[in-house]
């Protein structure tokens, strides 16, 4: 943890504790409660799957390994921590309490979960509880999570707008994350397995693969073509021409997500097209990541930018324009030029059209943006262009009778490399925008 995040952590709690105020006065409630969650046993089994904190709780204080316990923040007086310390010699115990988190809070250690019963709001129906089911304490769990819209709606909405300190803790991450990306990339020029490769980025991480923010895409050659390829194949093919990579990292709760292409020595014109995407992605597209820019449209553009790198390659043989126009493009771009990023990967309220609901729509024909809001100074984005040869949507293609819009020879000269995508981590500002990523790979040089 940097001096500079612990130093932005009490206006963070202070914001959060505006917001809170206000949510709580939309749904009318006195109370916000908010469980860490609980270990969920597998069905027939008697091995509890990995557990993931409640987002609503770790934006509170960075305790991610820590269920059954709670945050209460009431308006107008410090926020209180219920912190499950129990008693077991089964399981490692949470040690006590500390950090540059604890002097903001009245901390009480319990040891049993439904000890906290005790310290919690005594008017249940008083409090928005926001948490899963499994969280529910007291008789036929009288206490139980109710997770009212309207606060959901409030605080989920101005989630996108992160203080100094998630800019930090996201930066945090990316650190990591750009470390491991360095030992991916050194596995793989070492002729590691997909496996082998995702083991290097565990290590040099410091996370196993249920403390990173997603699963691994760790793809060698045609797996690049599947968007969310985590199969991990224990032996490398023969012989290989490419890896993509799409892997984050954890830090305190929020996560970073980066993603980049490489071609095996010998392949040049592969090398090309990824360095094609990457000046693409870095010069047109991200220009546009700023404050007051339709998300919307910043996806259109890069749908474009991406048909004019398919033309200069012999890919397209329609102009860039019709090709984005007729769903060409779509085709070899499928999914969504980014998304919102901080507690959660894709993170909450990407259609939301105000604090108190509503959504806005998706442009026709672009199923899987995951962001269609106006960016806004605080906003924490990715940028994330591909371009990909997959037969399932070429095969459509011809169906859709756009076969003559593409040029098939050389569609089957880049379908053993599977595909291209450079993903990086955008804070808008009121000016150009900063990325986090180049400037973590920078550092790290």
């Amino acid at each position: 943890m940097s001096i500079a995040v612990a130093r932005h952590y009490a206006d963070h709690l202070a914001t959060l504790q505006a917001r809170t105020a206000t949510a709580l006065e939309r749904g009318g409630f006195d109370h916000l409660v908010v469980p860490s969650g609980t270990l969920h046993v597998q069905v027939f089994d008697d091995r509890d799957y990995p557990y993931a904190a409640n987002p609503q709780f770790k934006h509170w204080l960075p305790l991610t390994r820590n269920p059954g316990s709670w945050v209460v923040a009431t308006p107008g007086e410090r926020p209180r921590l219920v912190y499950l310390q129990p008693r077991d010699y089964w399981h490692v115990v949470p040690d006590a309490p500390s950090g540059y988190w604890v002097d903001h809070f009245d901390i009480v250690v319990i040891r049993k979960p439904e000890e906290a019963l005790q310290h919690l709001p005594k008017n249940a129906s008083r409090c928005a509880i926001l948490g899963e089911p499994q969280s529910a304490l007291g008789q036929y769990g009288a206490f139980k999570p109710n997770n009212p819209q309207a606060v959901i709606d409030y605080l989920d909405y101005h989630r996108a707008y992160k203080t100094p300190y998630e800019v930090g803790m996201i930066h945090e991450a990316t650190r990591r994350g750009v470390r491991a990306h360095r030992a991916a990339e050194r596995a793989f020029r070492a002729g590691a397995s997909e496996f082998g490769i995702h083991l290097a980025y565990c290590q040099a991480a410091g996370q196993d693969a249920t403390e990173l923010p997603y699963g691994n895409i760790v793809a060698l050659n045609e797996h690049g073509a599947v968007l969310h390829y985590t199969e991990l194949g224990r032996l490398p093919p023969k012989p290989v021409r490419s890896f993509l990579i799409d892997a984050g990292a954890s830090h305190g709760g929020y996560a970073c997500d980066i993603t980049r292409t490489y071609a095996a020595d010998g392949n040049d014109e592969f090398q090309a097209l990824v360095d094609a995407v990457d000046k693409v992605q870095r010069e047109d597209i991200s220009q546009r990541f700023r404050a007051g820019s339709d998300y919307r449209q910043v996806h259109l553009f890069a749908h474009l930018a991406l048909a004019n790198v398919l033309r200069d390659f012999g890919i397209l043989k329609a102009s860039p324009e019709a090709a984005v126009a007729t769903g060409v493009s779509s085709a070899f771009f499928p999914h969504g030029i980014g998304h919102g990023i901080g507690l959660q990967v894709h993170d909450v309220a990407g259609f939301a059209a105000s604090d108190s609901g509503g959504t806005i729509a998706k442009p026709d024909g672009h199923p899987y943006l995951r962001l269609t809001r106006v960016l806004e100074p605080g906003m924490v984005v990715t940028n994330e262009p591909g371009v990909y040869f997959i037969d399932m949507l070429l095969e459509e293609l011809k169906a859709k009778g756009h076969g003559d819009a593409v040029d098939w020879a050389r569609i089957d000269a880049f379908r053993p490399y599977g595909g291209v995508r450079i993903e990086d981590e955008l804070v808008i500002t009121d000016g150009d925008p900063v990325n986090l990523t180049r400037d973590v790979y920078a550092e790290s040089a």
